[in-house]
């Protein structure tokens, strides 16, 4: 296995390329988790990974309570499968909640604070509808918790971490809040053993070839904990050496490294750029300014061509019942025109508008 074979195997892996899944819920399953802090990113996210999925089936998918949207690890929001949220909380939130704390304490939220909001909400929910975050925030400015500044989200991001709340469906515009006991089925607790093991076969499953230190950047766990799971499981998976890196993957079938010639409009955030400490086998180091500009976090959209390259970024222009999409190739690198439209009509098919031009 040579580096563009990485690039390839992750493209299938992930199920970015063929074949896809029929369902919302069946891709976040395999996935394990979805970034989704950029919610209409996110969707779309789930939705090039089907055969035909659309927005509108995002959200049913949520209705149905077949996927939920978290602060599951990382301290950022993820999509996962509704029956994991509990588990996959309980083993990685705490982490994020440790590294976390200067800013809580900064913030003060203490365990007064997460109380009494605790308490306001759970009235509020446990017989009511779904709220939405402006909603929230009243309540908490109705009963003196200051929600200014970023002090309400992180009171909301808490009580997701320990286990109390998590986002329901969307009101137009506004995300909403639900209780996870009330919203979500119930699930017996997994021991630590087991759920690692689980997390391990799921992230190397649908993200490999990846690194031991891959798994550990994506979950947020400790290096030692990333090996204790990795171990666990190694006999379901193969390990290969590349350039003096250690990547584990599924099996690969015969005849799987075939390219095709389909071209992928991925949305910023996604995980074949972001599931990995190391990108450096999908995107060129001297491109990667161009996807995370300042290095600030923000990741761009990007198009990726049926080897698994990155080959540069788009945009889109949204009009009434319409869109446009934009490719920004890299220097040097060239996306098909033919190809760049048929990608951009299955985007504008998933929005359910027309496909008004590509540029």
């Amino acid at each position: 296995m040579a580096v563009p074979e990485i690039a390839l195997h992750r493209l299938r892996t992930q199920r970015i390329a063929e074949p896809r899944f029929e369902s919302v819920a069946e891709v976040v399953r395999h996935l394990g988790a979805m970034q989704a802090q950029d919610y209409a990113a996110s969707v779309w996210a789930i939705g090039l990974r089907t055969q035909s999925a659309t927005f509108v089936d995002v959200d049913t998918a949520v209705e149905r309570r077949e996927i939920a949207r978290t602060w599951p690890m990382r301290g950022t929001l993820h999509w996962v499968p509704a029956e994991d949220l509990r588990w996959m909380v309980a083993l990685m939130a705490p982490r994020a909640v440790a590294k976390a704390a200067a800013r809580t304490r900064q913030l003060e939220i203490d365990a007064e604070v997460l109380s009494k909001a605790r308490a306001l909400l759970t009235g509020v929910l446990s017989d009511g509808p779904p709220i939405t975050r402006p909603e929230a925030y009243a309540l908490f400015e109705g009963h003196a918790l200051r929600p200014e500044g970023q002090r309400g989200i992180h009171i909301l991001q808490q009580l997701a971490h320990e286990g109390t709340l998590c986002f329901g469906p969307h009101q137009g515009k506004q995300p909403t809040f639900v209780l996870i006991d009330r919203w979500l089925p119930t699930a017996k607790p997994k021991p630590r053993d087991e759920a690692l093991a689980i997390l391990a076969a799921t992230y190397f499953t649908s993200h490999g070839p990846a690194t031991v230190n891959d798994f550990a950047w994506w979950t947020g766990l400790t290096l030692a904990d990333a090996r204790a799971a990795v171990d666990s499981v190694r006999g379901r998976f193969e390990s290969r050496v590349v350039e003096g890196r250690e990547y584990w993957q599924k099996p690969v079938p015969t005849g799987a490294s075939a390219t095709n010639d389909e071209l992928h409009l991925l949305p910023g955030f996604d995980e074949y750029i972001l599931g990995y400490q190391d990108r450096s086998a999908v995107l060129a180091p001297e491109f990667a300014r161009l996807v995370v500009p300042g290095n600030n976090g923000m990741f761009m959209a990007t198009v990726v061509d049926g080897t698994g390259e990155v080959l540069g970024t788009w945009q889109r222009r949204v009009s009434k019942g319409g869109v446009t999409i934009v490719a920004n190739p890299f220097p040097e690198r060239a996306i098909d025109a033919a190809r760049l439209r048929a990608a951009a009509a299955r985007h504008a098919g998933f929005l359910g508008v027309r496909l008004d031009g590509v540029d």
